[in-house]
């Protein structure tokens, strides 16, 4: 659907970012749309998948969620039973909030969110129970300066 954007296709995307919350009607009238024809083309962006839902964004914060980990791993192995195997483990650990495949001097990268370096310490032994690294290097974010970004369009 990449090349299937217009202006409007654009500027609903750009209101749901910003505020996922808005009403139909709120989001037809900012847009400049009518709301059966901001409903066909929010129908049209589900379908083709590039609305996936909606969530709700929470200050860590203020739930106490101060410690944000970039942990970098590196593997020899790269068998596609291991990447399966290791893809599952990884998911399992509900306090990595994003798991990326990268390339370069490392394999894999994986952004932790927890309470404090007691926390992490558990989520890191969770993280090697079972499974084989050559390295696992972890950095530590001191001020995020910007965090979920909405996407440029």
């Amino acid at each position: 659907m990449t090349g299937k954007f217009d202006h409007i296709d654009r500027a609903i995307l750009d209101a749901l970012q910003a505020d996922a919350s808005l009403s139909q009607r709120e989001l037809a009238e900012q847009v400049g749309l009518s709301q059966n024809a901001c409903w066909r083309r929010l129908r049209r962006l589900t379908e083709h998948g590039v609305l996936r839902g909606s969530r709700a964004r929470i200050c860590r914060e203020k739930l106490g969620l101060d410690l944000v980990v970039f942990v970098l791993l590196r593997t020899r192995y790269h068998s596609a039973e291991w990447l399966r195997a290791f893809r599952r483990h990884v998911l399992t650990i509900s306090e990595v909030v994003d798991f990326y495949r990268i390339s370069g001097d490392y394999d894999y990268m994986l952004k932790v969110v927890t309470e404090d370096m007691g926390a992490y310490d558990r989520v890191y032994q969770r993280l090697i129970e079972g499974v084989e690294f050559d390295s696992v290097t972890s950095y530590f974010a001191m001020e995020a300066i910007a965090e979920e970004r909405p996407l440029a369009l």
